[in-house]
């Protein structure tokens, strides 16, 4: 009997059929179009483009030319790609364009659809990203979608990490550009570090489309973003706690691999405690438990951790005596990114490289509250219905499944589940070579490099040939992603989620050419062009007949969109295909999250040896376990959310304050308010309201004038004329200070003044934030024990972070002002000094120029002394750092100067 919802639905339809029902009427008008955009020159195509853009400046909505500006930019993709887009590629385009995620099957050419609303929206002049996951699919992505945007009169921009300042600001000054998430939010803080409005490169946050939202605003929303700096070298404690570690036995310690935590036990602390003491690192007479100790016992754990929960060629990799982590959704190696608290340190110290210092954080954000600055936000993934709750409480996404162009034949197996992890890869290997036999391409899915070796060796052994990819094959994965689909070939990859490159039955047409071209540039490319597609055709043909493209899971992922992920490779574009999913009860997945009902459902059914079993029954445990986790990792970035809001509303602030101060010709106002007020604290302070003259503590007000202020008042005198009051007192301090700034200024000249000011309050508000990140950082990890109390650690947190910023404020103030009072003009004397040290200083680069492979760092001056930053004067930007590291003086000593 059917439920009143399915018969609703029968009846009404689903809400996702409606919303696709809502756009072919849009769809039937843009196909309306295309015989009047089809006799247009390529000429024409620009002009239409300024026509449109004419019509948004006279305040037309984007809404109102959609028809148009889609109809043109469809005609713009035939003439620069030769592709026509399908109607179902419109639609996504319609729903990303209306601040939608357009859940689109791979295959169906996703990386087209984003052309659509990426050129509607380019058209309101204010800039469009589209955001994907790697730098490699930036490039490919602006360089072929570029071709587009050109036939059409825009511009096109792409954003990669060490890119020259003067070509990563002409990039985001293009019509669109493509970025990274990380490179964008990178990009955000950096901005908000600099000191002018002509070095920022971002110029604003009007609408971002991003690829593989899932994988971007889900499963990297999990860490921040993080720039920090480097604080004290602490690397013999972490040398010597790691060698304590490996005689750390399993009664010890507890570990709980599903919160990821270790914890020691009671025995567990008295060996450690005694082992630390022998090492030198414990005083006597002072115990784990005590405050002091607060800090070690945190390096004890992270190196158990490093230890006990982080495997080599899992989690990370060694290259180059770098500890290099591996992402877990993708398998790619985050080169750059690197743990916190300690935890990277100890694992550098497990493997026997050289430590780094640990960082402090100079500026921080998540993704949710990055992409939360954009006006509008659509996505794109094959995988979101899933994860559809959390994109609409987070980003007030909705989830829209586009139609596919063809209908999907991709045969879906239940899972075979076998008992133990040698019997299941014991039928991995037969199944590989039954459809080997026949030709079929294979893709086998694993989650570690380690398990894509372990079935590499497997394969060796049957004679099997292979490619694998994972973080070892980096460099060389789209040539790997493009073969996977030829007859016959075997592909082991890691972790396949947002590879972004589409695996075609026969292979890929674009590549084959690429390199055709690159072996044998003196052919004809159309000649050359029609030859690979006729071998191609023919090659695909026999690929069909085989099967299509089998998919071969060998273990199920925490997250079921990455299994998704996985099975969406094959099938592309109505193609035939099949994917199936191999376990054992010894998986991660099925040993921590498995329920006690999948073992009797198991036992139900009775397991031999060698014998997979394969029912209905495990598929709908197994999809209630993941989706266990998947509740567990939102609840998880929830809180981190929640906390950080609280940061972001106070980094807006700080951000915004600091774009006023860098927009403002004048800041003298500004500068006098906080003057001001600083007065106000100080008479309240020493001469308290509502109090008598002889209560009043004026030797304290001189003295806090005098150093704070730079005045040198008769106050002691003032208090003992008859009728002054605190008002007068105020008024009196106001006048002197005031007069005293504008003398300043006219010393310096009115401009030379505006520049200090504006560069002393940048300066100033920087070093004050740096400062309350770390204290924030410090809070949110001792709040948590509020709960103990029967507070709420959320609600502790915001009222003391709040009142940390109000200090902060305050303290700002004062320095700003303590500043202001104490600079001087330099006199004539020193002023010929500091002449002749620039001198020096430019002849010793000329001759450092002029001699690059001189070694070591040529002395600047006359007494100069590398270790002693007083001795060098003043180096420029982008001179090389005195110190002698090599690096430019701004990325060096420079960049807190």
């Amino acid at each position: 009997m059917l439920g009143l919802g399915t018969i609703a639905k029968k009846v009404f339809g689903t809400p996702n059929d409606r919303k696709v029902k809502s756009t072919r009427p849009l769809v039937e008008r843009i196909n309306a179009l295309e015989p009047e955009f089809k006799a247009l020159s390529d000429e024409g195509l620009k002009q239409k483009t300024a026509e449109l853009k004419d019509r948004v400046a006279k305040g037309e909505t984007l809404d109102d030319i959609l028809p148009e500006a889609f109809a043109n930019c469809r005609e713009g993709a035939r003439r620069a790609l030769g592709l026509r887009a399908f109607d179902v590629q419109l639609m996504g385009g319609i729903f990303l364009h209306q601040g939608n995620i357009a859940e689109m099957k791979t295959g169906e050419g996703k990386t087209l659809v984003a052309t659509f609303p990426a050129y509607l929206n380019a058209l309101a002049g204010k800039g469009v990203h589209v955001v994907t996951v790697n730098d490699y699919l930036a490039k490919r992505d602006a360089e072929w979608m570029g071709k587009v945007y050109a036939q059409l009169g825009m511009t096109t921009g792409v954003v990669y990490p060490y890119q020259p300042e003067p070509e990563k600001r002409a990039a985001y000054r293009a019509d669109i550009t493509y970025a990274t998430n990380n490179e964008l939010g990178f990009d955000y803080l950096r901005d908000n570090m600099k000191s002018s409005l002509e070095d920022m490169a971002q110029r604003g946050h009007f609408f971002a489309i991003v690829d593989e939202v899932d994988s971007i605003l889900i499963d990297e929303a999990r860490t921040p973003l993080i720039i920090s700096g480097p604080s004290q070298d602490r690397s013999e404690l972490y040398v010597k706690i790691n060698a304590i570690i490996p005689e750390v036995t399993e009664e010890h310690f507890t570990l709980d691999e599903k919160t990821r935590n270790v914890t020691y036990t009671d025995e567990g602390n008295d060996f450690i405690e005694q082992r630390l003491r022998a090492a030198g690192l414990l005083p006597e007479g002072q115990s784990l438990y005590d405050p002091e100790s607060t800090t070690l016992v945190h390096h004890v754990t992270q190196g158990l951790r490093a230890h006990k929960l982080f495997l080599k060629d899992k989690e990370y990799i060694v290259r180059d005596g770098e500890v290099v982590l591996i992402d877990e959704f993708t398998g790619r190696m985050m080169r750059g990114r690197r743990l916190s608290d300690g935890l990277h340190q100890a694992i550098e110290a497990k493997e026997g490289v050289q430590i780094q210092p640990e960082n402090v954080t100079l500026a921080s954000v998540t993704f949710q509250n990055y992409f939360r600055l954009y006006e509008k936000l659509g996505g794109m993934t094959g995988t979101a219905t899933t994860e559809a709750d959390e994109f609409m409480e987070i980003y007030k996404l909705g989830v829209v499944e586009v139609p596919t162009n063809r209908p999907i034949q991709r045969i879906d197996e239940h899972d075979q589940v076998y008992r133990t992890a040698r019997e299941k890869f014991d039928g991995i290997v037969a199944a590989i070579k039954e459809a080997n036999a026949k030709g079929q391409p294979i893709l086998v899915g694993t989650t570690s490099i380690e398990k894509s070796e372990f079935l590499s060796e497997l394969l060796k052994k049957e004679g099997i040939p292979h490619n694998v990819l994972n973080a070892r094959q980096h460099e060389q994965e789209a040539q790997i992603v493009a073969d996977a689909g030829r007859l016959g070939a075997v592909t082991i990859a890691t972790n396949m989620a947002g590879r972004g490159t589409d695996i075609q039955l026969g292979g890929n047409v674009e590549m084959k050419v690429m390199q055709a071209l690159a072996e044998t540039p003196d052919v004809h490319p159309d000649e050359l062009r029609a030859r690979i597609e006729a071998e191609v055709a023919e090659e695909k043909q026999r690929v069909l007949e085989a099967g299509g493209l089998y998919v071969l899971a060998t273990e199920r992922h925490e997250s079921r969109r990455i299994d998704n992920q996985l099975r969406g490779r094959s099938g592309r574009q109505g193609d035939p295909g099949r994917s199936s999913f191999f376990l054992s009860l010894e998986d991660d997945l099925m040993r921590i999250f498995g329920s006690d009902r999948l073992d009797k459902v198991l036992s139900t059914l009775g397991m031999k040896e060698g014998e997979a079993i394969v029912h209905p029954w495990v598929n709908k445990s197994l999809e209630k376990a993941q989706a266990k986790v998947e509740a567990r990792n939102f609840d998880i970035r929830k809180q981190l959310l929640k906390f950080d809001d609280v940061m972001n509303d106070q980094r807006k602030v700080v951000f915004g304050q600091r774009l006023e101060i860098m927009q403002a010709e004048d800041l003298s106002e500004i500068a006098q308010d906080m003057r001001h007020q600083v007065i106000d604290d100080l008479v309240d302070e020493f001469l308290p309201p509502k109090s008598y003259a002889d209560q009043w503590n004026v030797e304290g007000l001189y003295a806090a004038a005098l150093d704070k202020l730079g005045l040198d008042l008769p106050i002691i005198g003032w208090a003992e004329e008859e009728g002054v009051d605190q008002d007068e007192v105020r008024e009196r301090l106001y006048k002197a200070s005031d007069e005293m700034m504008a003398d300043k200024a006219a010393k310096f000249g009115p401009e030379t003044m505006r520049n200090i000011e504006k560069q002393l309050l940048l300066q100033t508000i920087d070093g004050k934030w740096r400062e309350h990140l770390l204290t924030l950082e410090h809070l949110r990890s001792v709040v948590g024990f509020r709960g103990y109390a029967q507070r709420d650690p959320l609600n502790e947190y915001k009222t003391e972070a709040f009142t940390l910023f109000e200090n902060m404020l305050n303290s700002l103030r004062l320095e700003v002002t303590q500043k202001l009072a104490q600079i001087r003009p330099l006199s004539k004397e020193e002023q010929e000094t500091m002449l002749r040290q620039i001198a020096a200083q430019q002849a010793a680069l000329a001759r450092a120029a002029e001699a690059p492979e001189a070694p070591g760092h040529q002395p600047l001056v006359a007494g100069f002394d590398e270790d002693d930053p007083a001795t060098w004067g003043e180096p420029g930007r982008n001179d090389p750092c005195p110190c002698g590291s090599g690096q430019k003086f701004k990325h060096c000593h420079g960049r807190f100067a």
